[in-house]
């Protein structure tokens, strides 16, 4: 196995994108080497825990709608090649991120990790859901058949926060300012949301290199 870390943030379109991209190489190479674990990376640190409305973080961030419009108009391009239904309209809030990936990290120790991911990008990139919200995390884990109180429980709770937060910062501390960034064998880093045709390519080097 060759283990392919994703570092990542459940409200990055482009990594929703990416890995929607990656899936489906994975899916022509039913055989493929990777062992995928995702990592933490918050795009707005110093969110509030609450979140914030969308529109007044669509102000700050591009300077208002139509700068928003401009920005979004490739991820969106993006997102339909990729057979993706992204709805802008339906965020109503941008959340803090932190808990998510704390809900991400249980999800590893539970082995359903990479599910999890998808099932995050899919509620607030396709339903609008509010992913800093408690109650929406943990109907999420049910959903997964993770144990939705127990995630509530240890949502209420401080576990693992610090734990979330440092291995954030030591991902800036080692140069990484976007995301998605991809880890091949824990050497080679590959930056960006990469079509499906780079990662045959890499799949059957791999391949090839092993067999050689």
């Amino acid at each position: 196995m060759v283990k392919l870390d994703i570092i990542s943030d459940p409200i990055c379109p482009w990594c929703y994108i990416g890995k929607t991209l990656l899936d489906q190489a994975l899916a022509q190479r039913p055989d493929h080497p990777f062992q995928i674990e995702w990592h933490p990376f918050q795009l707005n640190p110093d969110m509030p825990a609450e979140g914030m409305d969308r529109a007044e973080y669509l102000e700050t961030k591009f300077g208002g709608k139509d700068g928003a419009i401009k920005a979004y108009a490739p991820v969106l391009d993006r997102a339909e090649a990729a057979g993706l239904s992204i709805d802008f309209a339906a965020i109503k809030r941008t959340p803090n991120t932190l808990d998510a990936h704390r809900l991400l990290h249980w999800a590893g120790i539970e082995e359903c990790q990479d599910r999890m991911a998808m099932a995050l990008f899919h509620a607030y990139f396709e339903e609008g859901r509010d992913i800093s919200d408690h109650e929406t995390l943990a109907d999420i884990a049910d959903s997964l058949s993770m144990d939705g109180a127990m995630i509530l429980r240890l949502l209420g709770s401080d576990s693992d926060r610090e734990d979330i937060k440092a291995r954030d910062a030591q991902f800036r501390e080692m140069g990484i300012s976007g995301v998605p960034t991809f880890i091949v064998a824990g050497q080679h880093a590959v930056p960006g949301c990469q079509p499906s045709e780079m990662w045959l390519k890499v799949i059957d080097e791999i391949r090839e290199t092993a067999e050689g």
